[in-house]
């Protein structure tokens, strides 16, 4: 009965990819329940390899998790995040000066690296980084490139249990970074666009995404988080285009208060 399933489904994707258009390349056929899942999987394989993900600890350093959960409430509560209260939006710090990266699950959960934390400025700055993120899940970019990259009766047969190897190795590809499965260059460029449409509805200054790009082209050697990214240049011609036609008006950056949640990091 699987087999037939398996076979009349597959037919059904067929159809609609046939029927797509390349301005639309999205072959997503995960439902929602199973990005939460598929992230769940993924944070598991985090947790238990803590020398790779060294993650710090929510009761020892509660202070930093207050701010990094109070900046995430702030997002949230624009009102433009589509599954805003369907994903859990679980945040983690992995202690790591060295990285200057930050990386999403499908499901919503987010990984910041201390690194990326103490590079930036500004709570702007970090809320810039930190609405990208959330609009990769938010727009399911990581089903999406699994769909691609992994096909149609593979991923159907792990949604019915039939693949169990696959679904291990799609959950230690994301938690090594994506792998094979990175963003595409159109996906990182939207992520950017809702990053900002994110901000501008709260208190801070929605152009400050931008910034990030600006601090990064004075940099000797490219950052990891800029590793399978468009160019910084590109981007923030682009995050401007986005900022202005918005409005163009500025928020708060609170540089003050980013600075607590920097001193809360060991």
């Amino acid at each position: 009965m699987k087999k037939l399933t398996l076979g009349v489904v597959t037919c059904f994707f067929i159809l609609v990819l046939s029927s797509c258009s390349k301005d639309d390349p999205s072959i997503n056929i995960f439902a929602i329940e199973d990005d939460i899942a598929l992230g769940q999987q993924v944070s598991d394989e985090i947790d238990a390899n803590p020398q790779e993900y060294p993650i710090l600890d929510p009761v020892r350093y509660s202070s930093a998790y207050d701010h990094l959960y109070r900046i995430r409430n702030t997002i949230l509560a624009s009102g433009k995040v589509k599954y805003a209260t369907k994903f859990q939006w679980n945040c983690k710090i992995i202690q790591n000066d060295t990285m200057i990266n930050a990386f999403s699950l499908p499901g919503g959960d987010m990984y910041f690296y201390t690194g990326i934390i103490k590079f930036l400025d500004n709570e702007a700055q970090f809320a810039g980084v930190m609405a990208h993120e959330m609009a990769h899940a938010d727009r399911r970019h990581s089903t999406d490139q699994l769909t691609k990259v992994y096909g149609l009766e593979i991923l159907l047969g792990v949604l019915l249990g039939n693949n169990p190897n696959v679904a291990e190795q799609i959950a230690a590809e994301l938690a090594l970074g994506l792998g094979t499965l990175a963003f595409s260059r159109s996906q990182e460029y939207e992520a950017d666009e809702y990053a900002v449409k994110f901000l501008y509805a709260t208190e801070y200054d929605a152009a400050s995404l931008g910034d990030f790009f600006k601090k990064l082209e004075g940099e000797t050697h490219p950052p990891t988080f800029l590793s399978t990214h468009p160019s910084p240049e590109d981007r923030l011609d682009k995050i401007n285009e986005h900022f202005l036609s918005l409005g163009g008006v500025h928020g708060g950056t609170f540089a003050e208060r980013y600075q607590e949640f920097k001193n809360a990091l060991p």
